[in-house]
């Protein structure tokens, strides 16, 4: 099938997802859940053949760790879908209604974008999220995931699309490009006359090129350097606790912990204690002199797994067990390294000061930012969306977790009572 004519379809569809209501929009969702377990084998072995063949070129271990499905990660992603049909629907939701001196009431209703594009690399699971929350929205998503997931991704929708024409809904709802060239995903990019909006969901250099290249207009999802500043009033334990989590629960992740800020006043103290911690699991530290020092003082300690930072360690998304240290002076310091390499994702301050915390809540430009608690919170389904479609990093019309309300629009609606312009 070639673009335009998925492009044509998804559009058609698109029309007739507006219409309809939320309990066929509900049981869509709860019947595509049930098929997604019933289908695991299948999907599951179409995952270990894309599985093997990216460990076969050498993929990262943070990137394998995405592309992998386990039968709890198929569980997860029915239990999103389900999680969303739960939700209240926001189509068609009056979020406001004024009525003027001339007689007329002007209000504001939810619609669908329409048609979203979705970019994305080796990550199986966005299919699922994407299909649920576009779903749920009343929008008609066409998919492009990339070379690494084919198969998942086919096997994925395949059981969708099935599940969608048993119940008498157009399967087209949920489109997969099967082509994985860059040639298709540019001409997908230019495809204004069909899609509404493209998300891009992955590394810095596909985001970067999607926001190059679209013409479309494109939510800019984030790469995540996350930082975590360590106050000088921080709880120590409570410190490790959350770095160790934030970074080494999930290393391939947006919302992992990459770059660490220490406190002076601390760093002697901390820094031996958290570097014994994370060479339990190979975490390698590339820390400023400051912080290098400290880690170093304890004899005990592996130096293989402790580097001397360099300028672009302050900037990296590393995917990977390595995490950097800057040593400051203050929390107006700290801010101001974290605003000027962040990516706009996720930061958190440890601190028991609670002006301190105020201070970063108030200053630190980023979607999410935490006093006390793990970056690996930045999260559709921790933040109750069911699923999320992906992290905005950017300022217009969604940041953050992207859930429903994130994948609609609004359109003004009139009442009159035969009122003509003077």
């Amino acid at each position: 099938m070639t673009l335009n004519e998925i492009g044509g379809q998804a559009r058609a569809v698109s029309r007739i997802l507006n219409s309809l209501g939320s309990r066929e929009k509900n049981i869509g969702l709860e019947e595509a859940a049930r098929a997604l377990l019933e289908g695991e084998d299948e999907i599951l072995a179409a995952n270990e053949a894309d599985y093997e063949m990216a460990r076969q070129k050498g993929m990262s271990q943070g990137l394998l760790d995405r592309l992998r499905l386990t039968p709890a990660r198929v569980q997860s992603m029915a239990d999103g879908l389900l999680k969303v049909a739960s939700l209240e629907d926001p189509v068609g939701e009056v979020i406001s209604m004024k009525l003027r001196p001339n007689g007329l009431k002007i209000g504001q209703k939810r619609v669908p974008l329409g048609v979203i594009g979705m970019i994305y690399e080796a990550r199986p699971n966005v299919t699922a999220d994407a299909f649920g929350l576009c779903f749920k929205s009343g929008n008609a998503v066409i998919l492009k995931g990339g070379s690494d997931a084919i198969h998942s991704n086919i096997a994925i929708v395949s059981v969708i699309q099935k599940t969608l024409e048993q119940l008498g809904i157009p399967k087209e709802a949920a489109s997969l490009i099967e082509d994985t060239s860059r040639d298709t995903a540019a001409a997908f990019m230019k495809m204004n006359q069909y899609v509404d909006v493209l998300i891009p969901r992955g590394g810095a250099g596909l985001i970067r090129a999607v926001v190059n290249q679209a013409t479309i207009p494109v939510i800019e999802t984030g790469t995540g350097n996350c930082h975590i500043f360590v106050d000088e009033t921080a709880d120590f334990d409570m410190a490790v606790n959350i770095i160790m989590n934030a970074k080494t629960q999930r290393i391939g992740v947006c919302n992992a912990c990459e770059s660490l800020v220490i406190h002076e006043k601390i760093v002697d103290t901390f820094m031996p204690k958290l570097t014994e911690v994370l060479q339990k699991k190979n975490v390698e530290l590339h820390a400023d002199e400051r912080s290098f020092a400290a880690a170093e003082s304890d004899t005990a300690l592996n130096r293989a797994l402790i580097k001397p930072a360099v300028e672009e360690d302050w900037g990296k998304e590393y995917l990977d067990y390595m995490i950097s240290a800057k040593t400051v002076a203050s929390v107006d310091e700290a801010i101001e390294h974290i605003n000027r390499y962040n990516t706009g994702h996720s930061e958190a301050i440890i601190t028991e000061n609670y002006t301190n915390a105020q201070k970063f809540l108030d200053e630190v430009d980023a979607a999410c930012v935490y006093v006390n608690a793990s970056t690996r919170f930045s999260d559709g389904f921790e933040f109750g969306f069911g699923a999320e479609i992906g992290i905005s990093t950017q300022k217009l019309h969604a940041r953050g977790p992207m859930g429903l309300e994130a994948l609609t629009s609004t359109k003004y609606i009139i009442y009159g009572n035969g009122q003509i312009r003077p």
